[in-house]
């Protein structure tokens, strides 16, 4: 089927371009052109609708049927490959846990790829997945396959599948899926633990109550030990969850506190590392640095040795604390102009702690006129 796209794709182009040389070739007018490319392209359009249902049929065959009519792994991950460029909803991939509970690896691993595309950014997909019983495959895969990609690759996929879904959420935390992602972190995949860091940062930045559960399960000291890790993006992550703990006034400071002299030793064993660092690293740790500076904020109170070293905002940078002042500078014509306009009794004393610019803006304050009267 995909030869027979390319074939017709080939016409199209011959039928546009090829001259043989044999003789006078006869000019296509712009209408025969229009026809021909429309009438390729409503052929490719059916050839791809025809073909998505037929990998929907295979998808709701039993394995042990494919395999007996010859079809191999190789060719149920083609067909899953396939499924995922074309896939645009969950009714194309009804079949899908059967198939992230195959004995082959890499289809477990494919099938949980198709799962994330479906279900990214799409609650009405997310809904019918966890429906479906889509969830707990997933979650088995991520806890306890034996093939590490097929684990990276079900938690991918229930990342997509639970965030902005409450009910997915609430699953997860249920079903231990908390243990999971600390088991997770003590693995020696830095992909895997980005992935698992990830996740805990959104759990954490949507649920503070859930910090306490964290804590009990030592992520805050798991956090600390990858904050220092050779990955960069695993730092940054890690660092970035301590900061949501931190954040966390009914618990993350005193979970972090118990462990306070540690904190401060990897903290500064950060800065120490930033201070040594080229010119062109420090500008890929910009990330870091902040998160760094805004972490020994939270936790002591003042700021960083990074920003008393000028190494926070370095020279061609725009501090994240001091965004542009956009608004302002539209505004101000504006204001200036209705200063101008404005009557002398108008205009707020200039010792007027309220602010004469904001006053003009909105109009005289609600006793102004009664004020007046009574001078």
């Amino acid at each position: 089927m995909a030869g027979d796209r390319l074939s017709w794709a080939g016409l199209l182009k011959w039928s546009l371009s090829y001259v043989d040389g044999a003789g006078p070739s006869r000019v296509i007018s712009e209408e025969e052109r229009r026809w021909l490319a429309e009438a390729v392209e409503r052929h490719m359009m059916v050839d791809v609708v025809s073909r998505m249902r037929e990998i929907a049929l295979l998808m709701s065959t039993p394995p042990t049927v494919l395999e007996a009519q010859g079809i191999t792994h190789d060719d149920i991950e083609g067909l899953l490959s396939e499924l995922q460029v074309h896939v645009e909803s969950i009714d194309m991939a009804n079949g899908m846990p059967q198939y992230l509970r195959n004995s082959n690896a890499r289809i477990r691993a494919k099938a949980a790829d198709v799962v994330t595309t479906v279900v990214q950014n799409n609650p009405t997909s997310q809904q019918l997945v966890m429906e479906a019983s889509g969830f707990e495959p997933l979650l088995s895969n991520f806890r306890s396959d034996p093939d590490l990609t097929a684990r990276i690759k079900a938690l991918g996929a229930l990342s997509s599948l639970i965030r902005n879904n409450k009910p997915g959420v609430t699953a997860f935390r249920l079903s231990n899926g908390y243990t999971g992602l600390r088991d997770a972190l003590n693995s020696e995949s830095a992909r895997f633990q980005r992935k698992a860091l990830s996740l805990t940062h959104y759990l954490l930045s949507e649920s503070h109550s859930d910090c306490s559960v964290f804590a009990q399960l030592g992520f805050p000291h798991l956090m600390m030990r990858l904050a220092s890790s050779d990955d960069s993006g695993v730092r940054e992550a890690a660092l970035g969850g301590l900061l949501e703990l931190a954040r966390d006034t009914a618990l993350g400071n005193r979970s972090l506190l118990a462990e306070h002299d540690r904190l401060r030793w990897l903290l500064r064993g950060r800065i120490e590392s930033i201070r040594t660092m080229t010119p062109e690293d420090l500008d890929a740790a910009r990330e870091e640095r902040q998160l760094v500076d805004s972490l020994w904020i939270a936790c002591y109170h003042e700021p960083s040795m990074l920003r008393n070293e000028g190494l926070l905002v370095l020279p061609g940078e725009e501090s994240f604390e001091q965004p542009p002042d956009v608004a302002g500078r539209f505004f101000e014509p504006m204001r200036r102009a209705s200063a101008r306009r404005a009557s002398p009794v108008e205009r707020s004393d200039p010792g007027d702690e309220t602010g004469g610019g904001m006053i003009l803006l909105l109009g005289p304050a609600p006793d102004g006129r009664s004020n007046s009267q009574s001078h």
